[in-house]
């Protein structure tokens, strides 16, 4: 039975607070965490480390089905956003502690579950109350919706952080989605046939498994309450930065395995065996999948260590918030669309090597700042023009390669299976940037700032040399 919409509701409306929801709490997560570790006094690898929050939206199709089987799509948004809402002000209070760091965090980690189930949950309710027509009709308030709030919830509350300092900032931002939560409590339509109940998720869990987890969880908590010391030097042992090395390694030899996984997998009925087969079982698979395992790395390891370098010459938050997350957001969006029109008009093939370069060579601004700028910590109105200018340029640049990369990623899917072939793809790459963050502290420490820009250019040297030899760059837009 087909549920009922209702008439009196304004899909444009709640397209756009469904999605400026799931853009919110991402940015305070993954835009504001580096900023927060840094000006609380982490070390340089506990700012990389920060980079391991984007592991939940990778892994995110993991428990996706159970939104699927169990509930409503609405009962799990509400539920997720009236959660995400008492954490972001707890996580207010956690930073008026006496020893926030930890604290912060463990919540941020949290939150970082909590917003990626948002995110399951928003897609498909937006999938759900709209039929394939309107789906397409208002996909454009999706991607306004979503970046204004990576503008508000980035840039926005980093510049309130520096003037009413972090907690009142997060107790700004619990506000403003606690008002997103309630308009959906009140307006978001009913639309769905309600599934299992929810209840019986929590029957599915057997006792015996939430004991043994919540005792290993609260062993862990206490040895490391135990010993601070070890905790606070965990990134500085070896083994941590070389699991990242070993994690993209295991990555790049991924395709030297594909004849024995395709083999395996072609035993399976699946659906999931069959998306993988089809998709894994085409000409350049192998240097395609080491091209998204590299692509990303570069710019993901001076991400990481942005705001860090821009601190050691002036910059404060609230100057980095300005610069980056307002000035920077909106020229990589309006980068992405410069690509995005070359695309259209000349092929892929074509512009592919300028979209790349563009997000490539401005990488050496920041090496060139560092340069420059060592060790002076007086910030005039010339080194913030020139500043703003690289950064300007450099995400604009960021902008024009990930229209590349995107466009390249949504021709290699097949149409029978393009939601689990893009999640394989954007998930490759996404665990490999992530890991780089692993090891971006103690590159810092060991080569100095200037350096390390210009070691995360060279990784960025590989992907580049790949180009020419990809598949899905020849066929028609």
């Amino acid at each position: 039975m087909t549920p009922q919409k209702d008439k009196k509701s304004f899909p444009p409306l709640w397209v756009f607070s469904i999605y400026f929801a799931e853009g919110f709490p991402y940015s305070l997560v993954r835009q504001i965490s580096t900023v927060l570790f840094k000006d609380f006094g982490a070390s340089l690898e506990w700012v990389g480390f920060t980079s391991l929050y984007g592991l939940p939206y990778v892994f995110k199709f993991l428990w996706s089905p159970f939104l699927d089987k169990y509930s409503t799509k609405r009962k799990w948004l509400l539920s997720i956003q009236g959660v995400i809402t008492v954490f972001i002000l707890v996580i207010s209070f956690l930073c008026l502690t006496k020893h926030p760091l930890a604290f912060v965090g463990i919540a941020l980690l949290l939150l970082s579950f909590l917003s990626a189930t948002n995110d399951i949950a928003s897609d498909g309710y937006y999938l759900e109350a709209l039929n394939k027509e309107e789906q397409s009709k208002f996909v454009g308030y999706q991607a306004l919706s979503y970046r204004l709030a990576l503008i508000l919830g980035g840039g926005g509350v980093l510049y309130l952080s520096s003037k009413i300092k972090f907690s009142g900032a997060f107790l700004f931002s619990s506000i403003i989605f606690g008002l997103i939560f309630i308009f959906h409590l009140k307006f978001l339509p009913k639309i769905e046939t309600q599934k299992e109940n929810f209840l019986h998720l929590l029957k599915s869990f057997s006792i015996k498994k939430v004991a043994i987890t919540v005792l290993i969880i609260g062993a862990v908590i206490f040895y490391f309450s135990m010993n601070r010391e070890v905790l606070i030097k965990l990134p500085e042992y070896p083994i941590v930065p070389f699991s990242g090395f070993f994690i993209i390694f295991l990555l790049l030899i991924f395709p030297l395995v594909l004849p024995l996984i395709k083999s395996k997998l072609k035993e399976g009925k699946s659906f999931y065996s069959r998306s993988f087969v089809a998709y894994l079982d085409r000409e350049k698979m192998a240097v395609f999948i080491i091209f998204l395992v590299l692509y990303r790395l570069g710019e993901s390891l001076i991400l990481n260590m942005l705001y860090p370098m821009l601190k050691s010459i002036g910059f404060e938050r609230g100057d980095y918030g300005i610069i980056y997350g307002t000035f920077g957001i909106i020229s990589s969006i309006l980068g992405g669309i410069f690509g995005g029109f070359l695309i259209s008009k000349f092929g892929l093939k074509k512009v592919g090597w300028y979209c790349v370069l563009a997000q490539n060579i401005p990488n050496l601004f920041y090496a060139y700042l560092a340069y420059i700028y060592e060790g002076d910590l007086i910030l005039n109105k010339t080194k913030f023009l020139i500043t703003s200018l690289f950064v300007v340029i450099e995400t604009f640049g960021a902008g024009m390669g990930t229209s590349f990369f995107m466009v390249l990623i949504m021709r290699s899917t097949l149409i029978e299976f393009k939601a689990s072939n893009m999640a394989t793809a954007t998930g490759i790459m996404n665990i490999a940037s992530s890991m780089v963050g692993l090891f971006s502290g103690a590159l810092v420490n060991k080569v100095g700032f200037s350096l390390f820009f210009v070691v995360a250019f060279a990784l960025t040297i590989p992907s580049m040399i790949l180009i020419p030899f990809l598949p899905f760059l020849k066929e028609k837009n």
